[in-house]
């Protein structure tokens, strides 16, 4: 009896968790992403296909499946699993979990997976506590960290340790994951309809992270229509209290947005600007495709009118690159409205576009002898480089010789505006085209 009651209450106990701990993988098989860290012959395949002991970083964004990862493979191996939160414990904790750990391994000859989420929360006391158990590997250590652990886990630690990188689960993956936990009978066993377009919300509002959509999946499930049962647009918009942002990526929508986005910069609108780009940011835009679009902006609108927008724009783009969404819309609203803000020139893309006109017109012309390479043998009997006049050697670093091929000698491309610091551009290019032209 008692065993059926406690039976009972362990089956109870798992109804009430929470539907993205009911659906954690069981299996590598089961695992959604990370196909780069699963594939045969990977570290975590050998971990789980030996009884070696290995210690483990993996490094990624909330909602990837670190934890999960670490749970499959104390599973796969029938490894003992301890978990410690690097938010709660202290050196007491972790000595305690490596003592148990070495005494079960001595008295049994099981082995220990020991997990410390939040890894780099640790501070250097509290992870050299760690090295013995992963120098005579007592343990099977696996931390999970979102912050770069170069710059967050002590040298030694981190030496002892194969880091893997997770990445953000794609949009086919989570949806997968959705999926899933609608026909699973651990998760909605069916109990529940997903309206597509509700998918397609869900997916958006996850971020790659797998975790967020089942709690907004979860969420909505409890607030279905008791009649349809079905999760709607609408249900995911009153469980999560985030309106649904009515854009398509792939249709109409996504060309409206951005060509909007790019003529409030253009039209020096910042705050249209910002609207836009909270638009794509909230819709789940990929945030390196706007990164680029004001990066092109930057020299095709701003130009020489403000040259350090190229710049502001370029960092931001890196920016993006290395630390990622939620934090890089910020970078993103920096660059956004310097750009808006910038004085405006077209002139660089219209020089370099009639440049390419008269190229596809055939109009190349042959390049004056003195300005070819003179470098390799024979050249100089073939006349390249003679009369050529080096001009840091005159004064200003100017001399007057010809550069252009004799037929484009007249053709004029970049032509300055007077806008912002282009203005200053405009009147040394004035002085310095008469000076070489000889007007």
């Amino acid at each position: 009896m008692e065993s059926l009651f406690d039976s009972a209450a362990e089956e109870a106990h798992r109804g009430q968790e929470p539907l993205a701990v009911r659906m954690r993988p069981r299996s590598l098989e089961e695992v959604i992403g990370q196909r780069h860290l699963l594939g045969p012959g990977t570290p975590l395949r050998r971990l789980v296909e030996s009884d070696a002991p290995m210690s483990l970083f993996l490094w990624g964004p909330p909602g990837t499946g670190k934890t999960t990862l670490a749970y499959v493979v104390a599973g796969a191996t029938k490894r003992r699993f301890v978990e410690i939160s690097a938010v709660s414990a202290g050196v007491k904790d972790v000595r305690a979990a490596i003592d148990q750990a070495r005494r079960e391994l001595g008295m049994t000859g099981r082995q220990t997976v020991l997990f410390v989420d939040e890894v780099h929360r640790f501070n250097k006391a509290q992870q050299d506590a760690l090295l013995p158990a992963v120098e005579n590997r007592w343990v099977t250590f696996i931390g999970a960290t979102t912050e770069n652990p170069f710059f967050s886990v002590i040298s030694p630690l981190l030496s002892r340790s194969l880091l893997l990188t997770l990445e953000p689960l794609a949009e086919d993956d989570v949806r997968g994951v959705l999926e899933r936990a609608v026909a699973d009978p651990r998760g909605l066993g069916g109990r529940v309809t997903l309206h597509p377009d509700a998918l397609d919300q869900l997916v958006r509002l996850a971020g790659g992270d797998a975790r967020r959509s089942l709690t907004y999946l979860e969420a909505a499930a409890m607030l279905a229509d008791e009649v349809t049962a079905e999760v709607t647009v609408e249900v995911v918009e009153k469980a999560v209290d985030k309106a649904a942002v009515r854009y398509d990526r792939q249709g109409d929508q996504h060309y409206d947005v951005v060509s909007a986005f790019i003529k409030s910069m253009r039209g020096s609108d910042a705050d249209a600007a910002l609207h836009y780009l909270a638009r794509m940011v909230e819709a789940g835009e990929d945030p390196r495709f706007i990164a680029r679009r004001i990066v092109i902006f930057a020299s095709e609108d701003v130009g020489m009118a403000d040259p350090t927008c190229l710049q502001v724009a370029v960092a931001a783009a890196q920016a993006v690159e290395f630390i990622g969404l939620p934090e890089g819309r910020i970078n993103l609203a920096q660059a956004v409205v310097h750009c808006a803000l910038a004085p405006k020139s077209n002139a660089v893309v219209k020089a370099i576009g009639a440049a390419s006109d008269d190229v596809r017109r055939g109009m190349v012309g042959r390049i004056p002898d003195h300005l070819r390479d003179a470098h390799y043998p024979g050249a100089k009997k073939l006349g390249h480089g003679k009369g050529y006049q080096y001009p840091h050697d005159f004064e200003h670093g100017l001399v007057r010789q010809d550069y252009a091929p004799e037929e484009l000698r007249e053709r004029r491309y970049y032509e300055p505006t007077t806008h912002g610091a282009e203005a200053r551009f405009a009147e040394r290019w004035a002085k310095i085209r008469s000076f070489l032209r000889g007007g």
